[in-house]
């Protein structure tokens, strides 16, 4: 089947979801999800989104904070781009229904979190991704130009390569024409083509064994645009979050808020020392990477798995007002956090890296946009300041939607596109063998290309992974196409991605961290 709409939006998070809101009222959009709209990264953002609101914070503030966490390699220009703008998007975020908690004085209830300097995280209890996800969604469904494709999944991002063409990453004018989407109700693979494509998948966490991202975060639109030779930048830096719920197995892990820690919460070893100010002067406060990397050099020297998070020394009234969610699940674990300490470690999060877009979200390949954890826009750097992410989605996305309103009737639709071929064959031998390389993609990246990486551990990381791509690519070549398949593709390509562009950067900066080079390179860039 064929569909015809002028913005295809793919991923039903934060980016995806305002961008289209955004285009809607101008032309017809399909909205792609590959389960639910209601699963997506957004959902899982305990503690909020950062802006500056109160006239006791200033946007220099904000400007300085981002780019001292992003280690050096933040864009300046995008940095004061996503700062300035940020209080406009909230109040468009608040005109779509989301419920930003305020005192009693009806100001904004801010918290604050590890490498700011002041209190600017708007947030909704602990649980503030899922009510923007939730005010969203139910814009969207109402909207009458949006078309909603739920347990739709991408399998390619459309070029002139469909049209018989050779294209390579020197192609000049590369243009994205739609997509071939996966119908998983009926098994058809359909052609969805449209003016205008905006990519907005999410992260990567389940690259990893351990994330604290749901297990759609497959890298799907990092992968897909590599494969179409678009420009994919900073790949190495991933961020972990350095508070997961410790509880083996469990997948996603849960994560324990940044913003506990600015409520006062602090780190302690096992035996119930604090350790953070070995670290950095600013405690447990300090920066992810660095809170990170301190947690894992602790468990790794003390030879154990975890760390404590302490938060009994504060008001158990007032814990569990702020943090309801966090309260209730770990009691679910047997743990009353306003008299026991939280078991806690590192879980992969965040990408910084992506795919590159410039100032308008427009990526290399003409016609097509990315907003989002997919995309590299040079906000964060080495380094994501916290709760950065959810405003840089907003802002993004009213600049790509500004950039493609005045254009986009001017791009045609591409009628020559081939059906998908969809012949092969598919095994219960076959199945087995993807679940299991599946796991085998994880245990790779976990082990040597995690928060402390070597010269060796990503060459032995490189090694292994080029046999699950010939295996895999050879199976995805015979196989009918499933998203199992699919998903396993999509995550190779990313591990790929990730020990590439680790590998090319000679230094550690942020997030990337190597035994092999543990001095900063003065002329390194993103």
């Amino acid at each position: 089947m064929i569909y015809k709409y002028d913005f295809l939006v793919i991923g039903s998070g934060i980016a995806g979801m305002s961008f289209a809101l955004k285009v809607a009222p101008h032309g017809k959009v399909a909205l792609v999800a590959k389960t639910l709209l209601e699963e997506a990264n957004t959902f899982y953002a305990q503690g909020g989104i950062a802006s500056v609101t109160h006239p006791w914070d200033h946007f220099e503030n904000h400007i300085a904070d981002t780019l001292d966490a992003g280690a050096g390699l933040c864009d300046p220009v995008v940095v004061e781009k996503v700062v300035r703008e940020a209080p406009g998007q909230i109040r468009e975020l608040i005109g779509w229904g989301v419920d930003f908690d305020k005192d009693e004085q009806g100001n904004f209830d801010l918290h604050r979190e590890g490498g700011h300097s002041d209190f600017r995280i708007l947030h909704h209890k602990d649980k503030t991704g899922a009510e923007i996800q939730m005010s969203l969604v139910e814009a969207v469904r109402a909207h009458p130009n949006i078309d909603v494709f739920e347990r739709h999944f991408t399998i390619e991002v459309l070029t002139q390569h469909h049209l018989g063409q050779i294209v390579t990453r020197h192609t000049p004018g590369i243009e994205c024409y739609g997509a071939y989407i996966l119908n998983e109700e009926t098994g058809s693979i359909d052609v969805f083509l449209s003016r205008v494509t905006m990519m907005a998948t999410g992260g990567i966490g389940a690259v990893y064994q351990t994330t604290t991202n749901p297990s759609v975060a497959t890298g799907d639109g990092i992968a897909m645009i590599s494969r179409a030779k678009g420009e994919v930048k900073g790949m190495e830096f991933v961020q972990f979050h350095p508070t997961a719920l410790y509880h083996p197995g469990a997948r996603p892990s849960f994560l324990i808020t940044e913003a506990m820690r600015g409520y006062g919460a602090i780190l302690k070893t096992l035996d119930g020392k604090e350790f953070m100010h070995k670290y950095d002067e600013r405690g447990s406060l300090a920066p992810r990477d660095i809170v990170a990397r301190a947690i894992d050099t602790e468990m790794k020297e003390r030879g154990e798995d975890h760390v404590f998070l302490d938060v009994t020394r504060q008001d158990a009234a007032e814990t569990r007002r702020q943090f309801p969610t966090i309260y209730e699940k770990c009691l679910a674990f047997g743990i009353d956090i306003t008299k026991e300490m939280i078991p806690v470690a590192p879980a992969a999060h965040y990408l910084c890296g992506g795919i590159w877009v410039d100032l308008n979200g427009a990526t290399s390949i003409h016609r097509l946009y990315a907003n989002g954890e997919c995309a590299c826009t040079g906000l964060h750097g080495a380094n994501r300041l916290a709760s950065n992410s959810l405003i840089e989605a907003v802002v993004f996305a009213d600049s790509a939607a500004k950039h493609t309103i005045p254009r986009f009737k001017q791009y045609p639709f591409q009628e020559d596109i081939p059906p998908w071929n969809d012949e092969g064959t598919t095994s219960p031998e076959e199945m087995v063998l993807i679940t299991q390389s599946y796991r085998e993609v994880g245990q790779i990246m976990s082990s040597y290309v995690g928060i402390v990486r070597s010269d060796l551990r990503l060459n032995r990381a490189m090694s292994r992974l080029n046999i699950l791509f010939r295996e895999t690519e050879n199976l995805f070549q015979r196989s009918v196409v499933s998203r199992e398949i699919c998903e396993l593709r999509n995550i190779i390509k990313v591990g790929y991605l990730v020990i590439k562009q680790a590998m090319a950067r000679k230094e550690s900066r942020g997030l990337h961290y190597t035994i092999d080079y543990p001095d900063k390179d003065p002329n390194s860039v993103l």
